[in-house]
């Protein structure tokens, strides 16, 4: 849910002195990268995972309080919205079997998430956008109950100057509504990746990551539909950056970023600082070596891949790349994948880099690749080395193969590294993703996206890779 707060009202001292304390923090980092006193140690990951509670009929279920206290596990907790809850999973280090071990450590939590919401009369589904919703399900009364929320709402709606959020997508159908507060970020449940990286070199592998995007996300589309319409292979993107759209007058507080990072990750907290006016000045009394004012500033500016400041156990402050491209779901096995490729690709670009190699794109490259994959999916034409490449022959010829190298790099064993790249190839050459997928599904039950959400249920707790979900 990011970090709560202890009030949602503030007064002209509490900006000012917000400032003072962001300032101070922001150059204090600086101060510390450049003496190399972040943490240097081998890469770790972790996940963050959201999902929809919903009653019988599929419709979302508002009861997010009751299945906290019905599941009590610490790596549970609640979103925007009633009907979301978010799981969480222990980092590893990325060696050996970590992903395996992630697999089966979320598989574990997983059923006892199922339990938990059966016992109070509900059910548990991962997908980017629940298919059955209504723009009437994203109103203030089904807000979770927070300081954090309401503040943002708030603060968001006054920068609009109170101007109504517009949603427009074109897609294979078009959407265009108006919508009075921040509910419609709600719409959107992802399966986030962590990366701790070197600090040093963090840079390198945010541009790495950056570059990884829009693959990534053409294989990985699970959220077609949208208030009955269907629109990108990953419509997530595009509801995510207009529902957080503070106006024309401030930079999008959500978006795919504006450079590569140059010399130092510095640089995009330095941006934080100059571009993105505060939103939430929660003071906090906390050494500046905490970073408090800084993170909080940093979990409302959300870039598609986001660097973070967190601390090692032993309490030395570390950067970890979060990227927030992935839909949840369909299924264990294909997030697991997902993860797999994002490291795997990071890894090998970020190391090119950081050894010397220059920059094989431009940003705007970079970027256009991202929205083209969230639009159409496998059927995306991206440019990579100079070239413009169908999604299928630039995965299977170019950059799994990267993938896998880059996985050796980092210790994965060989067989999680055949495993789990395995399943995306297999869903490139089958060429379903969730999101085909559901739009074949709904054809075949005629547009009734009940019965599409019951068979997705079942399918999904199988524990099956989507590419081998029936259709019939």
């Amino acid at each position: 849910m990011g970090q709560e707060i202890a009030t949602d009202q503030f007064s002209t001292q509490d900006w000012q002195e917000y400032a003072l304390r962001l300032c101070q923090e922001t150059a204090l980092l600086r101060d510390m990268l450049t003496a190399g006193q972040l943490s240097a140690h081998a890469p770790v990951g972790g996940f963050e995972l959201e999902g929809w509670l919903i009653d019988e009929q599929f419709r979302p279920a508002c009861c997010n309080a009751a299945f906290l206290q019905t599941m009590n596990h610490p790596l549970a907790t609640v979103e925007l919205a009633q009907f979301n809850i978010e799981l969480n999973t222990d980092p590893l280090p990325l060696q050996d079997k970590a992903i395996s071990r992630f697999e089966t450590a979320l598989t574990l939590l997983l059923e006892q998430a199922y339990q938990a919401a059966e016992r109070i009369g509900t059910h548990l589904i991962l997908t980017g956008i629940l298919p059955t919703i209504k723009q009437s399900d994203f109103n203030l009364a089904n807000m979770t109950p927070s300081n954090r929320y309401q503040a943002l709402n708030n603060e968001v709606l006054k920068a609009r100057h109170y101007r109504p959020l517009n949603l427009d997508i074109d897609g294979q159908d078009s959407l265009h509504i108006q919508h009075n507060n921040l509910m419609l970020e709600a719409v959107t449940t992802s399966f986030q990746v962590h990366m701790q990286v070197n600090a040093e070199q963090a840079h390198h592998f945010y541009n790495a990551s950056i570059m990884a995007s829009g693959p990534i996300m053409a294989v990985s589309g699970n959220s077609p539909f949208l208030f009955g319409r269907t629109l990108w292979e990953e419509t997530r993107i595009p509801v995510f950056e207009q529902a957080v759209d503070a106006g024309r007058d401030f930079p999008a507080r959500v978006s795919f970023g504006s450079s590569f990072a140059d010399k130092s990750i510095i640089e995009y907290f330095e941006e934080n600082l100059e571009a993105y006016p505060i939103l939430l000045p929660m003071l906090q009394d906390t050494p500046a070596n905490q970073f408090a004012h800084l993170r909080l500033h940093n979990g409302v500016t959300w870039r598609w891949n986001r660097p973070l400041v967190g601390f090692d156990t032993d309490g030395t402050p570390h950067i970890r790349l979060e990227h927030r491209i992935m839909p949840a779901g369909p299924s264990v096995p294909d997030m697991m994948a997902n993860a797999a490729l994002f490291y795997g690709l990071t890894q090998y670009l970020g190391q090119e880099l950081s050894s010397g190699e220059p920059l094989p794109m431009a940003f705007a490259i970079a970027r256009e690749n991202f929205y083209n994959g969230a639009r159409t999916g496998l059927k995306a034409q991206l440019r990579w080395n100079r070239q413009e490449w169908p999604v299928n022959r630039l995965m299977l010829e170019e950059l799994l193969p990267l993938a896998a190298a880059g996985l050796e790099q980092l210790g994965i064993h060989e067989q999680d590294i055949r495993h789990y790249l395995s399943i995306i190839a297999a869903r490139i050459e089958t060429g379903q993703t969730g999101s085909i997928w559901q739009q074949q599904y709904l054809r075949r039950v005629k547009g009734d996206f009940a019965q599409l959400l019951a068979r997705y249920q079942q399918l999904q707790r199988s524990h099956t890779p989507v590419h081998t979900w029936p259709c019939d």
